[in-house]
């Protein structure tokens, strides 16, 4: 397979304590003829993640280990990566997830794109041998209302936004704008970004071949929705409305979206004031903040209903090898 300088792909890695898995994401990213680089950023970790990930190399002098002393987060490792990295295609790869072998062929076979992105398969358990379906790409172009409307939660469903998606990005829109993560973001980094590219005018493909193995944890920062983090995203996509240059016919799923996220912040607040200082302290801030009662008290009667479920209706186990796919396909 020749692969030309424009479709040399750099494959960038931010890992904190991902011994156990890193090597196998490395190794998934180098089998990758288009892949040129491979960029791993030990963000502070406490573990052998760096020796871990230096261990996968297979002798192709494509693999880079960086190393920071201390822990800056997901944004400003990949920051790193990109800036000390060449090649003209930039692809995210967390440290516990992996790409299916043949990712990029289907995406780079598509033309006119700044992003692009393929479908994703959930696992409960990695395994880079069993492979997805193979659905065709039927590529579609993404545009900002309909990346905002699917990235805002619904009761339900399982966690599938569009935020998770994993494009590959063009160095050259991303640096004709001036895009990077924001680097104070520890939560939906990801989607402040895109949202940023997709304003700049970034012409978005989503194709539904999968390519992207994601394992499923209930301890990653994602599911944590720590107070801060959930605060710092709320206050990243007010001044991204505040700046007033959202195109129309997307602000209002932007405005619905930032309220969303906001009722998430008062509930978790509210909750941590009542863990911390008890439950007057948490009245209290539920009277000196009226606007935020509602969501307090729907995030309540939500969590206590679904804990009710839960006990009446234990959640299934899945399939040893059961694939959940984020783009419906029909």
């Amino acid at each position: 397979m020749v692969v030309t300088e424009e479709e040399k792909v750099c494959v960038i890695i931010a890992a904190r304590n991902a011994e156990d898995t890193i090597g196998r994401a490395v190794r998934s990213a180098l089998a990758e003829g288009e892949v040129a680089e491979v960029v791993v950023v030990d963000d502070g970790s406490d573990d052998r993640t760096m020796a871990a990930a230096a261990a996968a190399d297979d002798g192709s002098k494509r693999l880079d280990v960086i190393r920071f002393k201390v822990n800056r987060g997901p944004s400003a490792a990949r920051n790193h990566a990109i800036a000390v990295s060449r090649a003209p295609l930039i692809a995210i790869l967390d440290a516990d997830d992996f790409f299916f072998p043949g990712r990029f062929r289907p995406m780079l076979a598509c033309k006119g794109w700044d992003f692009i992105a393929d479908n994703i398969a959930f696992m409960e358990k990695a395994d880079p041998a069993h492979a997805p379906v193979d659905f065709a790409p039927r590529p579609r172009p993404l545009h900002l209302k309909d990346f905002v409307l699917g990235n805002i939660s619904r009761r339900g469903a399982p966690r599938g936004e569009l935020g998770f998606l994993k494009p590959v990005m063009r160095r050259a829109f991303l640096d004709a704008h001036a895009l990077r993560y924001r680097e104070d973001m520890r939560l939906g980094e990801d989607y402040e970004l895109y949202v940023r590219a997709l304003i700049a005018g970034a012409r978005y493909t989503v194709i539904e071949s999968c390519g992207y193995g994601a394992v499923v944890r209930a301890n990653s920062l994602s599911g944590q929705h720590r107070t801060k983090d959930l605060e710092t995203l709320f206050e990243a996509e007010r001044s991204i409305l505040a700046a007033g240059n959202v195109p129309p016919q997307a602000e209002s799923a932007m405005r619905h979206h930032c309220r969303q996220i906001g009722r998430r912040h008062a509930l978790r607040h509210f909750l941590d004031r009542k863990r911390d200082d008890g439950a007057s302290a948490a009245l209290a801030y539920a009277l000196t903040n009226p606007s935020a009662i509602p969501a307090i008290a729907g995030g309540i009667f939500r969590d206590k209903l679904d804990a009710a479920h839960r006990r009446v209706r234990p959640r299934p186990s899945a399939p040893q090898h059961g694939l959940r796919y984020l783009l419906t396909t029909d």
